[in-house]
């Protein structure tokens, strides 16, 4: 299991830091930070997270079957190390359509990182470690998703943007050797039968499965715009651009706090919904900030609030899901929030220059408050059909 973690962080280590190097990478070198082409840099993000949501109910289904699951999550560590590397070598030198072309390659495998990972957790442990785990489970996105911004944040100012995301490319090669000491496990039993429909009809026909995914789904594209966002904020506050990984790295330390404290709550799927309306109410605070300390204060609460939803939905996908397709549902569900998650980025990227980014925080705020009302529509079960007379 540790061998397990540290690859997995890792490779979500270098997921998180995409979002906060590449743009900066791409602002700096068409311009500076507040004048740079935000519009290509959230038209990269987009290219980057876009292609997993076709990918990721494909990858899932081959995933339950096959035999060779640390091969293609080695795939996605190779595809990631040379996308970076590319970028850094064509940004600001090759025209601007280069960017998002080399961004979609290392997008293409994107669930594996997530789903991909998750779904070998019921087949290394034993099902009464199962919520230890997935404690830990969501302490590595966590720890990822805190660190990734942060460090990329850090590098980027203290040595350069290209420096940050060439780094990426180190982190993502550091995973696939973790990955090489993670047991091998075999495909799942009778998952030979199974489609790609066999999942995506599950995850459609479960009431509380289709509620979770769907909350989740849009709250994360919505955060897609925020981040986006966040690094043309910091510099209003008088702080340079590549301090936005910093707000987002204490998020993500509150989410620790929380996570860690409350692990009772990931066993109510309606956990989801509420920790998404709180995030909202304190999301709303954002786009009042005066100050970067009050915004990175803010950002803390932020993560309180979240900490105990991402375990809460990896247990509702284990309970109300046969363990043959286990990692459709994952890989399916991941490859949603990340499809909505690049739309957002595009759209921020489109809505930053008139609506500014405070504008956009609020925009954001409400869409997680639509995402709780959505998901609680969708919980009730569906009527069932009456017989025709």
């Amino acid at each position: 299991m540790r061998a397990y973690y540290t690859a997995a962080t890792l490779a979500r280590l270098g997921d998180e830091m995409v979002g906060a190097a590449v743009p900066l990478l791409v602002l700096a070198r068409t311009g500076g930070v507040l004048a740079g082409d935000i519009s290509l840099a959230g038209l990269t993000l987009a290219a980057y997270a876009l292609p997993s949501i076709g990918t990721g109910p494909l990858l899932g289904a081959w995933l339950d079957g096959t035999r060779h699951r640390r091969a293609a999550l080695a795939t996605n560590q190779l595809a990631l190390a040379a996308s970076m590397l590319g970028l850094v070598a064509t940004v600001g030198a090759a025209p601007g359509w280069t960017a998002p072309a080399i961004a979609l390659v290392a997008g293409l495998t994107v669930p594996m990182a997530s789903g991909g990972f998750t779904g070998m957790l019921p087949l290394l442990v034993a099902p009464d470690r199962l919520a230890a785990a997935n404690s830990a489970e969501a302490v590595s996105f966590s720890v990822a998703s805190m660190a990734g911004p942060a460090v990329a944040g850090t590098v980027a100012l203290v040595v350069s943007p290209a420096a940050a995301v060439a780094m990426i490319a180190g982190v993502a090669i550091l995973s696939l050797v973790a990955l090489l000491a993670v047991p091998a496990v075999p495909p799942r039993q009778g998952t030979t039968r199974l489609s790609v429909r066999d999942g995506v009809r599950h995850l459609l026909h479960t009431p509380r499965l289709r509620a979770v995914t769907l909350t989740s789904t849009v709250s994360f594209g919505a955060v897609g715009m925020l981040v986006v966002a966040l690094p043309v904020r910091t510099g209003q506050l008088g702080i340079s651009g590549n301090a936005s990984g910093f707000v987002l790295a204490a998020f993500e330390a509150g989410c620790v706090v929380t996570n860690l404290a409350l692990i009772r709550l990931q066993n109510r799927w309606q956990t989801v919904l509420v920790c998404t309306a709180a995030y909202g109410v304190v999301l709303a605070g954002w786009a009042a900030a005066p100050s970067f300390p009050v915004l990175l204060g803010l950002g803390l609460v932020a993560g309180f609030t979240l900490g105990p939803e991402l375990p809460a939905l990896l247990a509702a996908r284990q309970r109300y899901t046969p363990a043959g397709l286990l990692s459709q549902v994952g890989t399916t569900g991941a490859s949603l929030k990340v499809g909505a998650s690049a739309m957002g980025s595009a759209l921020g990227g489109q809505l930053v220059p008139t609506w500014g980014a405070a504008g956009v925080f609020s925009l954001v705020a409400a869409l997680q408050v639509i995402a709780v009302l959505a998901g609680l529509l969708v919980s009730r079960p569906r009527p069932a059909a009456r017989p025709a007379h």
